[in-house]
């Protein structure tokens, strides 16, 4: 599986199930990070002030709204300390939207003038800002930008995702689909190990990229701990396969045979790559946990759809490229179907949660 051109977000034409229309859970974790990209804004500024143009990339940006609110919390924190240090505040916004090829980058290209407009009315600006928004496609496993160009990069809920399915698991993760308490050791070592191996090369690519001193933001989902490895809703989703192989629509050999490229790290895991890698100084982390289903009462009775049909979209809207690329577009329903009952039988018992770890580093004057 070629992940570069497989890996990707539904995209806008699929309204239903778009990750545009079911991105919730990013957005509430954006929010909830909002506190460490500000205070990480407001060091880098006090600290080195801002140059005439500001140069920013936002890495694994997808198509929908997202990317937009953190470019926002990005931008309006440069302004509110230039104004409350009285700094001189950079003239110019360059802004780099960058994904893998397959992205929807016109969804974005679409609103992007909207956003820039709305970005000027709310602030007050007495003439344009000017912002030159780009969209940069792939991997950020391999460089993207030319040397000492960034000053600030920022990615949520991106860096999880690996570069391709692990080495050597062949058939030893019979019946799961990603780290489970059922897989052996063997599985969980080549999964650690191709994490290690490109996050390794993602700090050190940024390093390359980025102006000495400069900042960098990182969120991802991680594990309480090196030895836990719960992770619910990739259970949901083996059962629902394994329903279908009951079923006689889904074949053995074809389940077996699919794992999904993600891997959780705990935070000394974090920790000690960072350090082991050295471009990078680690400032802050933080960590907090988020419900998949953020919705209150009015809206679930507003939107009559159940917390399991709306945490299947939500799953649905990020993985079902993956699943149509191995199993096929054919059965995608009825998989999800499966994966909500099951998601609903969860939800009686406990909520289904994410933790999340947010990561602020500085990237070292030592490195070119």
């Amino acid at each position: 599986m070629d992940l570069v051109t497989v890996l990707h977000m539904n995209s806008a034409a699929n309204h239903q199930c778009s990750y545009a229309n079911n991105s919730s859970l990013q957005k509430n974790v954006i929010l909830r990070s909002k506190k460490v990209l500000d205070d990480t804004i407001k060091d880098f500024g006090t600290r080195h002030g801002f140059s005439k143009c500001f140069t920013l990339a936002d890495l694994g940006c997808s198509s929908g709204p997202n990317a937009f609110l953190s470019l926002t919390h990005i931008i309006n924190g440069v302004k509110a300390l230039c104004q409350e240090k009285t700094l001189k505040p950079p003239t110019e916004f360059q802004i780099f939207l960058n994904d893998l090829p397959n992205n929807d980058f016109n969804a974005l290209f679409r609103v992007a003038p909207a956003f820039l407009s709305k970005l000027e009315n709310e602030n007050g600006y007495e003439k344009s800002l000017n912002s030159f928004i780009s969209g940069v496609p792939g991997s950020f496993y391999t460089r993207l930008f030319p040397s000492e160009s960034l000053h600030f990069v920022h990615s949520s809920y991106s860096v999880h995702w690996l570069s391709q399915i692990p080495d050597k698991l062949h058939d030893n993760n019979k019946g799961n689909v990603y780290l489970a308490k059922s897989s052996p050791p063997s599985v969980h070592e080549a999964y650690f190990n191709q994490f290690k191996k490109d996050f390794t090369i993602f700090l050190r690519m940024r390093s390359v990229e980025m102006i000495p001193k400069g900042r960098m933001v990182l969120t991802l989902i991680g594990r309480t701990s090196n030895r836990n490895y719960n992770s619910v809703h990739h259970d949901i989703l083996a059962k629902s396969l394994q329903d279908m192989l009951a079923e006689g629509l889904l074949e053995e050999k074809d389940i077996n045979s699919f794992n999904i490229p993600l891997y959780y790290p705990s935070v000394s895991e974090l920790e000690a790559l960072v350090e082991s890698e050295s471009s990078f100084s680690l400032d802050r982390i933080e960590t907090f946990e988020v419900n998949w289903d953020t919705r209150d009462k009015d809206e679930i009775t507003k939107s009559g759809e159940s917390s399991g049909q709306f945490i299947a979209k939500i799953c649905r809207a990020f993985s079902e490229p993956l699943l149509a690329s191995h199993f096929g577009n054919t059965y995608m329903d009825k998989i999800f179907e499966r994966y909500a009952v099951h998601t609903t039988h969860q939800l009686s018992k406990e909520k289904i949660t994410s933790f999340n770890i947010v990561v602020s580093l500085t990237k070292k004057c030592n490195n070119n």
